[in-house]
């Protein structure tokens, strides 16, 4: 009779083991589907909200494009057309288009460009 018990016990507590370990796994795939790259993204805009400068044009998340014009801590205005300003809040900002940074270095590399083109042909 005491063999009969201990095979019991023994079955129990391995069948207790596998759910334990669906739940683990459940929680593993819901951690790297979902949590993870939910937690990247939302690091990455929050980089961009904050790299925010006047003259990048940009588009809200209600589909708005706009330059923006001036910026606080937390609000960003932006001129809509010419002479129309509006104000919205940074985290409202949802992808930056053109950067007023990446168009910098793009013109002076083109003024780098005429001038070493200008050097050559005085040579």
């Amino acid at each position: 009779m005491d063999v009969v018990l201990a095979q019991g016990q023994e079955q129990t507590e391995g069948s207790l083991l596998l759910p334990l370990l669906m739940i683990a796994g459940l929680f593993a795939v819901f951690y790297f589907m979902l949590i993870r790259p939910n937690k990247r993204r939302r690091q990455q805009m929050e980089k961009m909200q904050a790299e925010l400068a006047i003259g990048d044009e940009v588009m809200t998340t209600s589909g708005l494009y706009g330059t923006v014009a001036d910026l606080d801590e937390k609000t960003v205005i932006l001129e809509t057309s010419e002479g129309v300003y509006s104000r919205y809040a940074r985290g409202a900002i949802l992808e930056v288009i053109n950067s007023a940074r990446d168009e910098d270095t793009s013109d002076s590399d083109a003024e780098a460009d005429a001038t070493t083109e200008s050097r050559e042909g005085k040579d």
